[in-house]
This record gives C-alpha cells, sequence and structure tokens, in this order.
C-alpha cells in the first residue's frame, strides 16, 4: 500500500503504479465517494488517445506539408529557373 501526503491545497498524488493501472493521465475525471470510514475513487473517463507520444500537443497556423513532399524535386525545380 502507498502512503503520500496531502497539500495546503488538498492535493494528493497518486502513485504511478496506480495511475498505470487504472489508465489515469492528465485530464481524467476522479470521483470520490465517503464510504464509511473511508475514501473511494473511481476512474469516470479518461482522455482518448496515446498519452505518451505528445503528438498533436502543439498547435500551428501554418499549413500541413503533405505526407508525400519530396524535398529534392523542390530544388530540382528551383534550379531548372
Amino acid at each position: 500500500m502507498a502512503v503520500t501526503s496531502v497539500t495546503s491545497k488538498g492535493q494528493v498524488t497518486i502513485p504511478k503504479e496506480l495511475r498505470q493501472q487504472l489508465g489515469i493521465r492528465q485530464g481524467s475525471r476522479i470521483e470520490f465517494s465517503l464510504v464509511g470510514d473511508h475514501v473511494e475513487m473511481r476512474v469516470r473517463s479518461s482522455p482518448s488517445g496515446e498519452a505518451g507520444s505528445g503528438f498533436g500537443m502543439l498547435k500551428t497556423r501554418r499549413t500541413t506539408v503533405p505526407a508525400d513532399l519530396d524535398p529534392a524535386m523542390l530544388i530540382k525545380r528551383g534550379l531548372k529557373r
């Protein structure tokens, strides 16, 4: 059983092993219930997608580059002009 401290704001850190087992990550919704003399915690929802990859976290106003873009062709076109 893991033991953590409560901060001055009432926050606690859920141990990493438990977060991984329950699929808890940033943005997860947790429900707390008082049952007798203890608190029960349930994961209500977790954000979809792969949290560890970081893909899609950054936003830009630039247009995306096509997946089939060939930089060598751009150089060849520039040399022909």
